[in-house]
């Protein structure tokens, strides 16, 4: 059994509205110092594999078909 994380974020570039309403939130709530917010998803998973690196590969590809949307998005898959 393989775990893994898989964190996706927007691209540098890419508008992000819920990061700019975070940003906005943490300075109503009295928080200073914040020059910019992004968000993104994680997802945590469980591989039924032995090698690591096909893992890995197997993931990537989870992550280009469904996962991320690779136009707007950016992931990074790390083996736990």
């Amino acid at each position: 059994m393989i775990k893994a994380r898989v964190t996706v974020t927007l691209k540098n570039g890419v508008l992000d509205p819920q990061g700019k309403a975070i940003e906005g939130g943490l300075g109503a709530l009295g928080f200073e110092g914040i020059e910019s917010v992004r968000q993104g998803k994680v997802f945590d998973m469980s591989i039924n594999a032995d090698d690591p690196k096909q893992a890995e590969k197997s993931i990537s590809q989870m992550c280009e078909k469904l996962l991320a949307n690779t136009v707007i998005e950016d992931y990074a898959v790390e083996i736990l």
